[in-house]
């Protein structure tokens, strides 16, 4: 069953990328979006089912307003038992003040509940700057301060104040192959000494013009994880194939 949804997953994103060319020549476009898709799948003595999806839509509503929403899931399995399970979501809206200097806004939702979070709600203001723009380096940073509401599996819940601190750098080898490192700190200014790290390295090689293959390494640190009988660390590496409408 597993695998005839990933090939359902699979057919529904070749016959959109196929619509969506062929709507490019009519007009100028506004909008891009990146889908990500990993699914692997074992049988035999082990069984294993792992799935991965996430997808980024970005929207030009002028030349200095955009907008960004991105979601993400996760479910993997072992022997018909959950082994991990993790869903989130982010919409951003961005002004361009100058050329490099820009201001916004974000809000989003976590779901992980093997990390401890049943639910997690935050919004807040965000400045960035580009400190390279291309062709081969790309760099942009960004400080922040959120309103956290995190509601954990033990039945207990913080509301909190976050400051943020975001970079994001990007090395095009090539037109076709590109590599990119996130990285995110979120520190809890509460008193209590907590803070988060995420790190997300990747390597994209194209295939075509819309598909390319994507390997990522992904580390999530929390200093101080609730309930405190939880691991300090989670990681993940997916390969998966991404589509650019």
């Amino acid at each position: 069953m597993n695998i005839k949804i990933a090939l359902i997953l699979c057919s529904i994103i070749l016959v959109m990328s196929s619509s969506v060319s062929a709507e490019e020549a009519k007009t100028e476009k506004r909008w891009s979006d990146e889908a990500e898709l990993s699914f692997v799948s074992t049988s035999g003595n082990t069984q294993t089912t792992t799935f991965a999806g996430k997808n980024l839509l970005k929207y030009k509503f002028t030349e200095r307003l955009e907008g960004k929403w991105d979601i993400a899931g996760l479910l993997s399995e072992d022997n018909d038992i959950k082994t991990a399970e993790r869903y989130s979501t982010n919409v951003q809206l961005t002004y361009l003040s100058t050329q490099r200097l820009y201001t916004g806004l974000s809000a989003g939702w976590l779901k992980d509940e093997f990390a401890g979070f049943k639910n997690k709600y935050y919004v807040g203001p965000l400045i960035g700057y580009k400190f390279f723009t291309g062709p081969k380096h790309f760099l942009n940073g960004e400080l922040g301060l959120n309103y956290t509401k995190e509601e954990y599996i033990d039945n207990t819940e913080e509301e909190l104040v976050e400051g943020r601190a975001f970079g994001y750098y990007e090395y095009a080898f090539s037109k076709k192959t590109k590599f990119s490192q996130s990285l995110e700190y979120l520190h809890d200014f509460g008193g209590n000494d907590n803070h988060k790290v995420t790190s997300l390295s990747a390597l994209t090689v194209a295939i075509t013009e819309i598909f390319s293959i994507k390997t990522g390494y992904q580390i999530r640190y929390v200093n101080r994880p609730v309930p405190e009988t939880l691991e300090n660390t989670d990681s993940i590496l997916t390969v998966a194939l991404v589509v650019n409408f």
